[in-house]
């Protein structure tokens, strides 16, 4: 699977990631050439060579001809709209904004409609959001991971005055997301770089095993002992394998029925399998091991709704690494009509499925038995 993994152990700012990923693309003056032809009012863009700690990457400079005054989400929105750029990328520019605007409205205690961007409503924040956006198209990465992110510590200066690092709104964005602080004094994650990976970032991470094509660096304006970037990795990762969490628990005090009812919920709100194991209990007792199995990063959801569905005190986890096969399905014309064929491949091996309803309903119909279907379908 095409993957774009963002280290992100200084943090992030747009202008950042920018550079980061403008060092994978395959012809970077010409994204540059299109992104300062797209029509942001007052703006030029340029990449200029840097160097942190002897690492070569990339800075982005935002050269603003006449600074704007502030704005609010109806004329952001205006100027992202009237951009010579996809439709794609204008809706997720968009999407990043909204993450914001949502972010300052809860810190100032006002409506959306009443934020006014200081900092980030500037045009450079428009370049960065926009010039991410139209890279994330042109790369089209699959899946796109992240490590934990580093906010930094102490305090930073801004309009309203001194405030904690991460900066309120900033903290805001990254929640449910895992970040941490270091010895660095600074601001190292900035809104618009939170709001950014929440976006585009399916899951925060260690590192997978991936087999990276291309690396890219992208610098920020400060410096420190650390090299300040965020380092962009590109290349194939293996779609079959995956972290996954099992979360156990031991009942013997429900009914049937409550078992079932929890075991449903668990699934519909996103469980990868939920199963009971029959099992001896204290006392002589029969019960039900019960196991919801899910991915990482909806753990402590899947936990909430064990303990609010089962009479269970305790759940235990493990962590472990589940393999899939690629699953595929499409329509398949056969001699007793369309037919829907589930395909399974990976690990060197392929599996055909016909989908069950469509296999019961020519069974019934012809009055064969499942089997004769099936075979008829595979062997014709």
């Amino acid at each position: 699977m095409r993957t774009l993994y963002l280290e992100c152990n200084m943090g992030a700012a747009g202008d950042m990631l920018m550079a980061a990923l403008l060092e994978l693309h395959n012809t970077p003056k010409d994204f540059l050439k299109r992104l300062n032809s797209i029509g942001i009012p007052n703006v030029t863009i340029t990449a200029e060579p840097s160097k942190k700690c002897g690492i070569a990457g990339t800075h982005i400079k935002v050269k603003i001809k006449l600074h704007s005054h502030h704005n609010n989400c109806h004329n952001i929105e205006h100027i992202i709209e009237d951009l010579k750029i996809s439709d794609a990328v204008k809706k997720n520019a968009l999407e990043v904004y909204k993450i914001i605007a949502k972010a300052e409205s809860h810190v100032h205690g006002v409506p959306v409609s009443q934020i006014h961007f200081h900092e980030v409503g500037e045009m450079d924040a428009i370049a960065d959001i926009t010039g991410v956006c139209m890279l994330m198209e042109e790369l089209a990465p699959e899946l796109v991971l992240a490590s934990p992110i580093n906010v930094g510590s102490g305090q930073v200066h801004c309009t309203h005055g001194i405030l904690p690092v991460p900066a309120p709104a900033t903290a805001y964005i990254l929640q449910n997301v895992p970040i941490y602080s270091d010895e660095i004094k600074s601001e190292l994650c900035t809104p618009t770089g939170a709001a950014l990976l929440k976006y585009f970032v399916k899951e925060f991470c260690k590192m997978p095993m991936l087999t990276a094509e291309k690396l890219g660096y992208g610098f920020g304006k400060k410096d420190f002992e650390k090299a300040n970037c965020v380092r962009a990795y590109l290349g194939n990762t293996n779609k079959a394998s995956e972290e996954v969490a099992e979360l156990i628990c031991n009942l013997d005090d429900m009914t049937p029925e409550a078992v079932a009812f929890a075991q449903q919920l668990l699934l519909q709100e996103g469980a990868l399998d939920v199963y009971t194991t029959p099992i001896g209990m204290k006392k002589g007792r029969p019960g039900l091991m019960f196991t919801c199995m899910c991915n990482t990063e909806t753990k402590d959801k899947m936990l909430s709704l064990i303990f609010k569905h089962t009479t269970t005190l305790g759940v235990r986890e493990y962590i472990c690494r589940r393999y899939t096969l690629q699953k595929e399905q499409a329509e398949v014309q056969t001699k007793f009509g369309t037919v829907m064929v589930k395909t399974s491949h990976g690990h060197g091996i392929t599996k055909f499925k016909p989908e069950y309803e469509d296999i019961a309903k020519i069974a019934l119909k012809e009055n064969k038995s499942i089997q004769e279907v099936t075979n008829e379908i595979f062997l014709s």
